[in-house]
C-alpha cells in the first residue's frame, strides 16, 4: 500500500490487515480488495479498468458504501432525523441514493433545490440553510414547501414571513453560535465567535431572533440549528455544544412558555484521508449524545427535543477515488522528485487551500523498485498546486502510470473550477462488479457554450 506519510502504525496496520496491501484504519472504501497485475478493485470494478474506460481524470463513486454509510446513521441514530449535507457532493445519484435510505436533504442554494426537485427528492424532508439566502431562494423554498429553514439573519425573518401561504406556516430553524471551537483548521471552524454565520447566544442576539421570530404568525419556530465545523473527530465538542443550546432552550420555554421540539447539530463528522488517521466514532457519537442531551433536558426540566444531524463528509468522502494520469516526472536538483498528473487543484483544491493530506497507491502495474519520496502535483501553474506531498510510491513511477487518490466522495468535486479551461472529471459510479457512467466530462465546447458575443 503506497501512502502520502509513512508512519511506524501505518505499518504496523499494514501488516494487521485481512486484506494484503490495504492496511486497517484504511481510507478506502469497504469493497476495495487487490487485483492480479497491481489492480485495484472497488465495487468489483478494477480501477485501471474504469480509467481506460471513462478516460482521466476520473471519479469512481462506491454506490454501496454511500448506501452503507447512510444505513449506519439510520441505526446509530434511529429516533434522530438524519440530513445527507448537500455541499459535500451532489448529483441526481447522489439524492436518489440517500432518498432510497431514509434520509433528508440539506441544501444552501437554489442550484441544489432545483436539483432534489427534479429528482422528485420529497420536499418536506429538505431543509435550507445558508448564510446569505437570497429573495429568490427564500421563494423557491416556499414555493417548493420544503420541511425547514434556517434562520442565519435577522432580514430573513421578515423575507420569509412576507411569502405565507395560507393555512401553512414555514417551519424554521435558528441557527446560533455555541462559540466552541471544533474542527482540524481555523478556516472551517464555523461555531466560534466572530464568524458571520447564525446568532451568538451570549450577548443576547440568539434570544432577539427568536422573539421575532416567534413574533410572526406565519412562521413556525421548531427548534435551534448550530454547526461547529468540518472533520471532528471527538465527541466532546458535540457534548459542549448541547450543554449551551439546551441552556437557550430552557431560557426560551421560561420567557416564552414554548418547548421547542428539534435541536440540529449540523455534521461535520471526520473521516481517514491517510490509513491511521483518526476518524469521528459514529456509535460513540450516537450513544453519548443521545445521553447527554437527555440529562440536560431532565436537568431543566425539558422534554427531549428531537435531534438533527448533517453528515455530509462521513458519508461522501470515503465512497470515492480518484483517479489521475501521469504526465511527467522531475527529479529536482534539491533531490526532490515531482509526479505531474492531468488534474489538481481545479477538481480538489483542498491541499491548496486547507493543506489537507491525502493517501495515494499506484494502480495498473506491479513495482519491485524500493519506495521513493514524491511530491504529487496537478498541472496548472500554481506552487500551490500540489495534490500530495512527500507521497512514498515507487522509484520507477513514470508517464502513463495511473494513481488513484482515496477518500475523494467530498469537496472536491462540489468545489472545483474552471481554471485553466480544464473541465472538471467525469464521474462513474461502481456497484455489484458494474460501472456507469453518471457525471460526463466538462469540455471546451461546454466552456464556449456559455459565451454570448465577442
Amino acid at each position: 500500500m503506497t501512502q502520502a506519510q509513512v508512519d511506524p502504525a501505518a505499518r504496523t496496520a499494514r501488516r494487521r490487515s485481512p486484506h494484503p496491501g490495504l492496511p486497517l484504519g484504511s481510507p478506502w472504501p469497504a469493497s476495495a480488495r487487490p487485483g492480479a497485475g497491481g489492480e485495484l478493485l472497488v465495487g468489483g470494478v478494477g480501477l485501471a479498468e474504469a480509467a481506460d474506460r471513462f478516460g482521466t481524470p476520473l471519479y469512481v463513486l462506491d454506490e454501496e458504501e454511500v448506501r452503507r454509510r447512510a444505513r449506519a446513521y439510520r441505526t446509530a441514530l434511529p429516533q434522530a432525523q438524519v440530513l445527507y449535507a448537500a455541499k459535500a457532493f451532489l448529483c441526481s445519484a447522489m439524492a436518489d441514493w440517500v432518498s432510497e435510505e431514509g434520509l433528508g436533504l440539506d441544501v444552501c442554494s437554489a442550484g441544489e433545490l432545483r436539483l432534489a426537485a427534479a429528482t422528485g427528492f420529497p420536499p418536506q424532508r429538505i431543509l435550507l440553510h445558508g448564510n446569505a439566502k437570497s429573495p429568490e431562494e427564500l421563494r423557491l423554498a416556499r414555493r417548493m414547501r420544503v420541511g425547514r429553514i434556517v434562520i442565519d439573519g435577522l432580514a430573513e425573518i421578515p423575507r420569509l414571513a412576507a411569502l405565507a401561504i395560507a393555512d401553512t406556516p414555514q417551519q424554521v430553524l435558528v441557527r446560533v453560535l455555541p462559540d466552541i471551537a471544533a474542527g482540524h483548521h481555523s478556516a472551517v471552524r464555523t461555531g466560534v465567535a466572530g464568524q458571520r454565520f447564525g446568532f451568538r447566544i451570549d450577548g443576547g442576539d440568539g434570544a432577539e431572533a427568536v422573539d421575532r421570530v416567534l413574533a410572526q404568525p406565519s412562521l413556525r419556530l421548531t427548534g435551534l440549528h448550530c454547526h461547529l465545523g468540518s472533520q471532528i473527530t471527538e465527541v466532546e465538542p458535540y457534548l459542549a455544544a448541547l450543554d449551551r443550546l439546551v441552556g437557550l432552550l430552557a431560557r426560551i420555554r421560561d420567557r416564552h412558555g414554548a418547548e421547542l421540539p428539534e435541536l440540529d447539530l449540523g455534521g461535520g463528522h471526520g473521516v481517514r484521508y491517510r490509513p491511521g488517521d483518526r476518524e469521528l466514532d459514529l456509535a460513540d457519537f450516537a450513544a453519548r449524545t443521545t445521553r447527554h442531551l437527555a440529562a440536560r433536558c431532565a436537568e431543566h426540566g425539558l422534554s427531549v427535543p428531537r435531534l438533527i444531524v448533517e453528515p455530509g463528509r462521513a458519508i461522501a468522502a470515503p465512497a470515492a477515488v480518484a483517479l489521475y494520469r501521469v504526465l511527467s516526472v522531475k527529479h529536482g536538483t534539491d533531490g526532490r522528485t515531482f509526479a505531474a498528473v492531468d488534474g489538481g487543484m481545479s477538481d480538489n483544491p483542498r491541499p491548496a487551500l486547507y493543506g489537507s493530506p491525502y493517501a495515494v497507491r499506484l494502480v495498473g502495474r506491479t513495482s519491485e523498485a524500493p519506495p521513493a519520496v514524491i511530491d504529487v502535483v496537478g498541472r496548472h501553474c500554481e506552487a500551490g498546486d500540489v495534490l500530495v506531498r512527500a507521497a512514498d510510491l515507487p522509484a520507477d513511477l513514470r508517464p502513463g502510470d495511473l494513481l488513484a487518490v482515496p477518500a475523494a466522495g467530498a469537496y472536491q468535486l462540489s468545489m472545483a473550477s474552471g481554471y485553466n479551461l480544464v473541465g472538471r472529471p467525469a464521474v462513474a459510479a461502481v456497484s455489484g462488479g458494474r460501472a456507469r457512467l453518471l457525471i460526463r466530462r466538462e469540455t471546451v465546447g461546454d466552456f464556449q457554450a456559455r459565451e454570448v458575443g465577442r
